[in-house]
């Protein structure tokens, strides 16, 4: 299991939402880079991006600071946020975007999905967003009535690199990962799972790691890196030593 830093950009600065609520923003950094360049010298294996602004424009705002951060850090970056259309896709793969993530176009175009992991195998993340056990969209802003598991098996055996679960109840909150549901959907599907949302410390991570599921891929982390409640060298060791001690 892997641990994600995150970098959410809004009006140009690394902000947190709570509850995905955009009235409820929280500014750490008016420079993301300069984040993004801390989380790779603490040892992150991979950067969580997400344009809030785009999620909601329904189309790439922030694409500047992506392309500063992708020149800056030589560590992979998955991207999300805005991204419903195939020429998108093909401007941030060809940008060095190593992972695309779709969110509201995987529920609402399920034939755009389909195109684009077949012209980029491996290099697609579904980004499932879900309150109350129920999936929304549109920067969260949009609650539809379908299952999260329901939605995920749609998507399997098309070469999905992983599935991102975000529980928008906990997100930004630090009142912990909702490692149960997470369990179960990474032993309910064959799609690799990162869990997203609530994470308060490094009981957080223990507690994903004696999960013992290896569905669960990685765990995505913002504000308890940002107030300091969680080192993200200390976690990225935890997961070392378990790799080790299996």
């Amino acid at each position: 299991m892997i641990i994600i830093p995150a970098i959410d950009i809004r009006g140009g600065r690394c902000v947190r939402l709570l509850q995905g609520d955009f009235q409820r923003e929280i500014v750490y950094s008016a420079d993301p880079v300069e984040v993004a360049l801390r989380w790779a010298g603490n040892g992150a294996e991979r950067i969580h991006i997400v344009d809030l602004d785009g999620s909601r424009e329904g189309r790439p705002v922030n694409e500047a600071i992506v392309r500063r951060i992708l020149s800056s850090v030589s560590i992979p970056i998955e991207l999300g946020g805005g991204i419903r259309d195939l020429q998108t896709v093909e401007d941030y793969i060809g940008m060095g975007v190593q992972w695309i993530i779709l969110g509201t176009a995987a529920l609402k175009n399920r034939d755009f999905v389909v195109e684009t992991t077949r012209r980029f195998p491996g290099r697609i993340i579904l980004g499932i967003d879900a309150r109350d056990g129920k999936v929304a969209v549109e920067g969260w802003t949009e609650t539809t009535g379908a299952d999260v598991l329901e939605v995920a098996r749609r998507y399997e055996r098309m070469g999905l690199a992983a599935l991102v679960y975000t529980d928008i109840a906990r997100d930004g909150m630090e009142t912990g990962v909702n490692v149960a549901a997470t369990e179960r959907l990474a032993r309910s599907i064959e799609i690799p799972v990162i869990a997203s949302g609530g994470v308060a410390g490094i009981g957080d991570i223990k507690r994903l790691l004696a999960a013992s599921t290896p569905g669960i891929l990685g765990v995505i982390t913002g504000k308890a890196l940002y107030t300091g409640a969680m080192d993200l060298e200390e976690a990225i060791r935890l997961t070392k030593r378990s790799k080790v001690g299996n």
